[in-house]
């Protein structure tokens, strides 16, 4: 019985309980016990869960703890459901659990979610890709508490004026503009994005010449991410060049350009 329901890793999405993938809605609605962070999954998302599942918020629980509660379900033959905020490949601490798992020999299935970047993205209605802008999308965070490999420290990441992602890292706000200004330049805008599509989101707009004294004076420390790109300027400069996919001129696949 046990192993007829794999363990499920859910990444819920940034908050809305719309923006979780309908597969995922199905496993939670089917779920026995559900494990959530009380302090990043919202109350709304859980409200997927059957009224008779079982809600544990790991939100104080150590790795241990979290994995002793997710084998002692299954193998009473309950279906269990591991929800992670955002998308369970960003940021989630998932491998670990997966591992401690994996060796038990219990099967598991992930399932992946939107994630905050491509939420934040959706709230400005912007494109982070444009043509003859940038191509590249990196996410990534700011060395604190937990390093980053020195090969991916902000300042180099920085150097191609790619569209940059910035998770987990609001708090660390002063270090981050102080490691991009000298690629993307003073004058680069920047957005911070605070608990977005969360009821209370909130969007804040600036330079990086003046984000980090507006992020305080916001009071967000934690629950953000930080975006800068020159794709942010898109509406101000204008494009300069459009896609090729439905330039009337351009041959592909599906369709033949003609100059007509």
């Amino acid at each position: 019985m046990a192993d007829k329901f794999p363990v499920i890793f859910l990444g819920a999405g940034p908050g809305d309980p719309e923006l979780i993938t309908v597969k995922g809605q199905r496993a939670l609605a089917q779920a026995d016990v559900v494990l959530y962070a009380g302090s990043l999954v919202s109350d709304a998302v859980l409200g997927w869960a059957k009224p008779a599942a079982a809600l544990i918020d790991t939100a104080s629980l150590a790795l241990e703890q979290i994995v002793a509660k997710i084998i002692e379900a299954h193998r009473a033959g309950k279906r269990v459901v591991r929800v992670h905020s955002g998308d369970t490949a960003l940021f989630s601490a998932m491998q670990e659990q997966l591992e401690i798992l994996e060796q038990e020999e219990i099967p598991c299935q992930v399932i992946p979610g939107v994630t905050a970047a491509s939420a934040a993205a959706a709230a400005l209605a912007q494109e982070l890709t444009l043509p003859e802008v940038t191509q590249t999308i990196i996410l990534t965070r700011a060395a604190g508490r937990t390093p980053v490999p020195e090969a991916e420290s902000l300042d180099k990441l920085a150097r191609p004026g790619a569209s940059l992602v910035i998770y987990l890292s609001t708090k660390l706000i002063d270090q981050v503009v102080a490691d991009l200004t000298g690629s993307y330049g003073p004058s680069a805008p920047v957005v911070v994005a605070y608990r977005v599509s969360w009821p209370d989101q909130r969007i804040i707009r600036g330079t990086l010449a003046d984000i980090a004294a507006k992020v305080k004076e916001a009071g967000i420390e934690r629950q953000a991410l930080i975006m800068v790109s020159p794709a942010l300027n898109a509406r101000e400069s204008k494009l300069k060049a459009q896609s090729k996919l439905y330039d009337r001129t351009f041959s592909h696949g599906y369709r033949s350009g003609s100059e007509d």
